[in-house]
């Protein structure tokens, strides 16, 4: 599944629709150049999950941020690291095993160290403000994500053809 953003907000206007769809134990690899909106996008996931934006920033420093919100949203952001150490691995299987959501970026850092279940999201520039997100779904969730995201979509065409 594709759909195109024509703007930050836009962006966040996703990531607020995808978040009406999650659940604790949810997995969402995001993959980008830098600048390609995958923060934009997890600031949508925490508006959805009842958290302001603002409050949501790239974990540079840290790697891993926690906001509790409708349920507690786990911001993992891989790029200063090269490869990932057995050790941070396994802090990140334990989260993938919590009742949390857990959001990463530069996910492509993981390699083949990937949960069994998840929604990969690549986003890629087409023009200055606009960026395409091809959405795949693995495993059975990850799958449920991409159908009940594509009937969001559905839905909601039809309302922006009328205006």
């Amino acid at each position: 599944m594709q759909v195109v953003s024509h703007s930050p907000e836009e962006t966040q206007a996703f990531g607020a629709e995808l978040a009406a769809l999650l659940r604790p134990g949810d997995i969402i690899l995001l993959h980008g150049d830098l600048g390609a909106g995958k923060t934009e996008l997890v600031r949508g996931l925490a508006v959805g999950l009842g958290l302001p934006p603002e409050q949501i920033s790239s974990p540079t420093f840290a790697l891993i941020h926690e906001y509790l919100g409708k349920i507690l949203l786990v911001h993992v952001d891989l790029y200063r690291l090269q490869t990932v150490a057995e050790d941070f691995l396994l802090e990140l299987e334990d989260y993938w095993q919590r009742p949390v959501v857990t959001v990463i970026e530069w996910a492509e850092r993981l390699q083949d160290a990937l949960p069994e279940e998840y929604l990969d999201i690549s986003l890629q520039w087409l023009a200055p403000e606009a960026r395409a997100l091809t959405i795949t779904g693995y495993g059975r969730r990850g799958t449920e994500l991409v159908q009940a995201w594509r009937g969001l979509a559905a839905a909601r065409e039809p309302r922006e053809n009328q205006e």
